[in-house]
């Protein structure tokens, strides 16, 4: 990693602005959503472990879960001078990490989380500009703030870009 990369990990977000970039790594079943506005060269990221907040006990940060991860992240965006109409989110992972066990759960937590970010967006009224999503590969994803590109990563596959 260069100066210039900020690792977001688990349960985190990170607001930053161009030249930085912003790295999640090992996305299984979490979601790593990016928020950009290019007039400004601001966005953030959240790395999303979670769909709902409603479950948990005790003390946890927001960044955990994309019912509460997203709104507070769209205001720090903000905050750090994008403009709301110019946000476009692109979200990554979401993969069914354990697909070849049985699974509790009628619908997988990678898929769950992806459905949650996607309503949390709606909700807030941010376009979605492109996903990389589900699956059963683990993802890196890097999120440029100079052009807003993000760099998908996966082992023993071609680069891909969002």
């Amino acid at each position: 990693m260069d100066e210039e990369s900020r690792v977001v990990g688990i349960a985190e977000m990170t607001v930053a602005q161009s030249p930085q970039r912003l790295v999640a790594f090992g996305l299984g079943s979490c979601v790593g959503v990016t928020l950009y506005d290019g007039k400004t060269k601001t966005g953030g990221m959240a790395h999303v472990m979670l769909p709902s907040s409603r479950l948990r006990s005790g003390e946890a940060p927001p960044g955990k879960y994309a019912d509460t991860a997203l709104g507070i992240l769209a205001a720090e965006v903000e905050k750090a001078g994008a403009r709301r109409g110019n946000l476009e989110a692109k979200i990554v992972g979401g993969a069914n990490m354990f697909s070849d066990l049985p699974q509790s759960a009628p619908v997988p937590i990678g898929l769950r989380n992806v459905d949650a970010v996607r309503q949390k967006l709606a909700e807030l009224d941010i376009p979605i500009a492109g996903e990389a999503v589900g699956g059963n590969r683990g993802r890196t994803m890097v999120f440029n703030l100079e052009d807003g590109r993000v760099e998908i990563r996966i082992l023993n596959q071609p680069m891909q870009y969002l």
